[in-house]
């Protein structure tokens, strides 16, 4: 927390200010954003009820993944619809970000 402060102190000083901080045990948390998803593994999570508001610090190894807006479904029917491979499926739902009919008229060109 804050260097060159006695832990129990600084418990006394936050219970006064009528703070509580939990250590939460987590193997990894995930949020989910819209358009991707931020993947933290080796988490040290800590909830903090201040007045009783409670939040969460997290902190860890961060990794951002992004969210396909295409099921396999959707790709199998690209593949099919166009006689392509599934990869080609996928590249040209990717690069339309996932509208199936322009991503169809794109491949039968």
């Amino acid at each position: 927390m804050l260097p060159n402060i006695n832990p129990k102190k600084m418990q006394k000083m936050m219970k006064s200010l009528g703070m509580k901080q939990e250590e939460i045990e987590a193997s990894e948390v995930i949020i989910k954003c819209p358009d991707k998803e931020l993947v933290i593994r080796n988490p040290s999570v800590q909830k903090v009820n201040m007045m009783g508001q409670e939040s969460l610090q997290i902190s860890g190894d961060i990794e951002e993944k992004s969210i396909e807006s295409f099921s396999e479904e959707d790709i199998k029917m690209v593949s099919e619809q166009t006689e392509c491979s599934e990869e080609e499926a996928r590249e040209s739902l990717e690069k339309n970000e996932g509208d199936i009919a322009k991503s169809i008229l794109e491949l039968k060109k």
